[in-house]
């Protein structure tokens, strides 16, 4: 049964002119999140967004893979993008920075205090989630998945819906690590395309498996850069 507490009418003014100015205050914040973002990543080139779980630690097999992958797309000039925090995060960002290229992080802030990983270059912190996510996926060429939780998976499901849907141009989808993705990938292919038909079948070409860093950069060199992506966008 729910509890109605009585307000007087003064006190009911007074809570609706708080919300009214915590919502606007969280609105003006918002805008200054994407205002920030926007100008920090505008300026970094053949960028690749980095994913996976934030407790990987150095001498598993995907942290190594990571570390790999960033040291190889540095020594090519690529930008890495990652979330900023430990574990696959770090990874990427350490082999970018070892090899002496650009190492960038999102970083969140959150009430444990998610730490920033040492082998970050340059870092801008946000507030909400979506903010930053929208970040990640503005800011990447290309965007490689390696084996993590839930936040990984929502990065990845999330990309895949928006390349499906057409909001955003067709860009690689990367997925690192066939013991851990296969199954998924493959209960998509059978249950969700060819049982109930909830995708496509030409759904299953937005992302790509590949089982090592070697692998992901190959595909990522054939991908198009920022640059002709908004030359293709102004019609050029």
């Amino acid at each position: 049964m729910r509890t109605t507490i009585p307000f007087s009418r003064n006190a009911r003014k007074k809570y609706h002119h708080d919300f009214r100015q915590t919502i606007l205050w969280r609105i003006f914040r918002i805008m200054s999140e994407f205002v920030d973002g926007f100008g920090f990543i505008v300026d970094f080139h053949n960028t690749v967004s980095v994913f996976g779980s934030t407790r990987a630690k150095e001498g598993d097999r995907w942290y190594d893979e990571a570390r790999e992958l960033g040291r190889m797309l540095a020594k090519k000039g690529f930008t890495m993008i990652t979330g900023g925090g430990p574990g696959i995060m770090e990874a990427a960002n350490r082999g970018a920075s070892e090899a002496g290229g650009e190492s960038v992080g999102l970083n969140i802030q959150l009430p444990y205090e998610q730490r920033i990983n040492p082998y970050v270059k340059k870092v801008l912190s946000f507030h909400y989630f979506f903010t930053r996510k929208v970040m990640l996926t503005y800011a990447a060429e290309a965007y490689v998945f390696f084996p993590g939780g839930f936040g990984t998976l929502d990065e990845f499901m999330e990309l895949v819906t928006l390349i499906q849907t057409k909001k955003i141009r067709r860009v690689p989808i990367i997925a690192v690590g066939k013991e851990y993705w296969q199954q998924m990938l493959d209960w998509f292919q059978q249950e969700l395309n060819l049982e109930k038909h909830y995708i496509g079948p030409q759904d299953a070409s937005i992302y790509q498996l590949v089982d090592s860093a070697k692998e992901a950069v190959a595909l990522i060199e054939k991908s198009i850069t920022r640059r002709e992506l908004a030359q293709e966008w102004d019609g050029k």
